[in-house]
């Protein structure tokens, strides 16, 4: 666990939104850059299990992912944080910061910020089960980048 910083409590602006597809959502995420994108999808991902609002910011935990390429990265990235709610103690992240992000040797550090999940505290949402790489997009360009995702529910 990693001690929260004043810098930590500042939630950015949402950027993402949920696309209907068939027996699974798609997480269709955006921002500025790709490392917002990223962070953003992770967000997503997190508010399609609970509604954030009930979700406080008491811990903070820290993942690592790499993969072979962008691809493999995001899938990896949201597997990781996918781990972090599905073991003891079951962490539910109100939000998602890229520390470090390595394009080149597809590499990524981040810090989930939240508490375990508690049934009765945090409405429960949607079990996602899995990742997929079925439909999976990472779009750079200089002014805005998006990924998509497919999750299995």
């Amino acid at each position: 666990m990693t001690e929260i910083t004043e810098e930590d409590w500042f939630i950015p602006e949402k950027k993402y939104e949920y696309l209907d597809h068939t027996a699974d959502v798609q997480l269709h995420a955006w921002g500025d850059t790709l490392e917002e994108a990223f962070e953003q999808v992770a967000t997503a991902m997190f508010g399609y299990m609970t509604e954030l609002e009930y979700v406080e910011m008491k811990e903070a935990h820290d993942i690592e992912a790499e993969g072979h390429d962008m691809l493999s990265l995001l899938f990896h990235f949201l597997d990781e944080l996918l781990f972090l709610f599905c073991a003891e103690p079951n962490i539910i992240a109100r939000k998602v910061k890229v520390l470090e992000f390595d394009k080149t040797d597809f590499k990524i550090k981040a810090r989930a910020f939240g508490e375990p999940f508690e049934i009765g505290k945090h409405p429960q949402g949607t079990e996602v089960k899995a990742i997929t790489y079925s439909n999976m997009q990472v779009h750079e360009k200089e002014d805005k980048s998006e990924v998509f995702v497919i999750i299995d529910i």
